[in-house]
């Protein structure tokens, strides 16, 4: 990639407690780094539509960042308790996946990630991803958009056998950084990716998306409306004269 040069350090638009030295970032994929996240929404809302029924934003920002499994709430379970009805969902399925793909195809990266990955590299600082979602989807994702090689590992759902908020895939990307926690930060658009790094004792920069935002990320280190709203240089402490 690209190195830009100077990188500013001007401070962040809220104060930061605690920096620390960073040595590693780990990025969250989804709603962090292409807002996959709404189109997914997107497609489950249309289908609730036909039926009359109404998802909302509220409801469905359970599974942000996990499975249906893990969040306790399955869209088609709900669908089939409010209509009273069952419906032949190996069939409604792929027509859901396709509509969704066909969304997908418009999306580019969100503002504010191609600035962070050539500012950590002209800082020497390597980067990972851990994702809930499958091997396939993030690489295919990262080569299409162009940013493969911006990233030291990918760890994924194929892994460890479990998604967040199980801290077991930060705690892995973590290893294969060969970083200390301490010297992590994560980068995480839901509150279930928030969790996993309070479980894997990794520092973690809030940055909700749409389907997020209103969610309470109290408990992150620092929360941004916006990658493009902060750089990386000021995130961390001032050279020690």
């Amino acid at each position: 990639m690209t190195t830009r040069q100077p990188i500013p350090t001007q401070p962040a638009h809220h104060t930061v407690p605690d920096l620390f030295p960073i040595r590693a970032l780990i990025f969250d994929f989804d709603g962090l780094i292409v807002d996959t996240e709404s189109t997914g929404y997107q497609t489950w809302r249309a289908l609730f539509a036909e039926q009359g029924e109404d998802l909302s934003i509220e409801t469905y920002a359970a599974v942000i960042g996990t499975d249906f499994g893990v969040a306790g709430y399955d869209p088609r379970r709900d669908l089939e308790q409010r209509t009273g009805r069952r419906f032949d969902w190996q069939v409604i399925e792929p027509q859901r996946l396709a509509h969704e793909r066909r969304i997908n195809d418009g999306l580019t990266l969100l503002r504010g990630v191609k600035t962070w990955l050539e500012d950590a590299e002209a800082l020497g600082l390597p980067c990972a991803i851990a994702s809930s979602s499958p091997r396939s989807w993030v690489a295919g994702w990262v080569e299409r958009l162009g940013i493969a090689s911006a990233f030291q590992n990918l760890t994924t759902v194929d892994d460890t056998g479990r998604v967040k908020p199980d801290p077991s895939l930060f705690l892995l990307a973590a290893e294969r950084l060969k970083q200390p926690a301490e010297n992590i930060l994560i980068l995480e658009d839901s509150l279930n990716g928030l969790r996993a790094a309070q479980a894997a004792g990794i520092r973690c920069l809030a940055v909700p998306g749409p389907m997020t935002q209103h969610l309470d990320f109290s408990a992150a280190w620092h929360r941004t409306a916006s990658l493009a709203e902060v750089r990386l240089a000021s995130l961390l402490p001032s050279p020690t004269p």
